[in-house]
């Protein structure tokens, strides 16, 4: 017999100052005193953004006005499974307002848990808000290179970006190879002097996995694991998909991001057709984790990398120049 799998619509409801509404769960209802994500059940017929809009006209009182998918999560508690379908509300009319007998409180996301109890399927979300939004990948090349990557690096930093690969497969053997840890060592003090998080390609050694924050698993890697790679506590784990049974194989492994395309063709995959965001959309289904897109992206599309569900961007050209 097939599960039984109850359709949520689920709103992250962001202020200008960055503050996220959680609303309490009145007496009478299962898990009573909880918090959680303002949102409700489909009704048949109704898409994801249909349903969250007359949820929130229904439960706090606003009319939305702008909202976008981000992720989509199967919860399975002891006697329901729910689909849930994270979106971001990040406009609306009226003033949110109790009238399902709940209380309201608005958070800083970090410390969301200190206004009590949280249900265990608020807390993904909450985790993911944590991720920057654009995902820059080195392509230094060689040592030669090295110059012109790091003032590139600098100027991205200055300008914010918080999370970076150190990817370089090309980097050349022979005298050239033992410079590209001095290279690695680098990037990694440039990363941490401006508070950016950098993540190794699984092409190269392990241990420096653990001397950055993370590691970024090629597919084919991500493929022959069994388990999330076992890293420092707040280390990050992100993958590299070209399809939805990529982004299923990430999800199983418990990484905390990965990265799909190429949605367009791009110098980097030459003679590989893009996806495309018709199928770049319809490879999210139940990925269960933020996905960046790749290929042809650049700050410019991120908006319209998010309107299809994207969490945010990874590029080289379109970050680093």
């Amino acid at each position: 017999m097939a599960e039984k799998i109850i359709d949520v619509a689920v709103a992250l409801i962001l202020r200008a100052d960055g503050q996220l509404l959680l609303g309490q769960r009145p007496e009478g209802k299962p898990w009573a005193g909880w918090w959680e994500l303002p949102g409700g059940k489909l009704e048949p017929g109704e898409t994801v953004l249909q349903a969250l809009a007359r949820e929130l006209q229904e439960e706090i009182g606003i009319t939305v006005t702008e909202s976008r998918p981000w992720v989509t999560y199967v919860h399975r508690y002891p006697q329901t499974t729910v689909r849930l379908a994270f979106c971001f509300v990040t406009g609306w009319t009226g003033e949110p307002r109790s009238l399902e007998n709940q209380r309201l409180q608005w958070v800083v996301p970090q410390e969301a848990a200190q206004v009590g109890e949280l249900l265990p399927a608020a807390l993904p979300p909450l985790r993911w808000l944590q991720l920057p939004t654009r995902y820059g990948i080195s392509a230094a090349g060689s040592s030669t290179g090295l110059p012109v990557f790091l003032t590139r690096l600098d100027q991205a930093l200055a300008q914010g970006l918080k999370l970076v690969q150190w990817r370089e497969p090309a980097w050349p053997d022979g005298p050239q190879a033992g410079s590209l840890y001095t290279a690695f060592e680098q990037v990694l003090q440039r990363c941490r002097q401006a508070g950016a998080r950098l993540l190794v390609n699984s092409i190269h050694p392990e241990d420096w996995w653990h001397q950055a924050d993370g590691v970024h698993l090629r597919a084919a890697d991500a493929a022959a694991l069994t388990q999330r790679p076992a890293l420092p506590a707040g280390a990050l784990v992100g993958v590299s998909t070209h399809s939805h049974a990529d982004i299923l194989r990430a999800r199983d492994l418990q990484a905390d991001f990965a990265v799909l395309g190429p949605v367009s063709a791009t110098p980097t995959h030459p003679g590989q057709a893009g996806l495309g965001w018709p199928a770049f959309q319809a490879a999210l289904h139940d990925a269960g984790l933020p996905v960046f897109a790749l290929g042809g992206q650049s700050p410019a599309t991120l908006v319209q990398a998010q309107s299809y569900g994207a969490h945010g961007i990874a590029a080289i050209r379109g970050i680093f120049g």
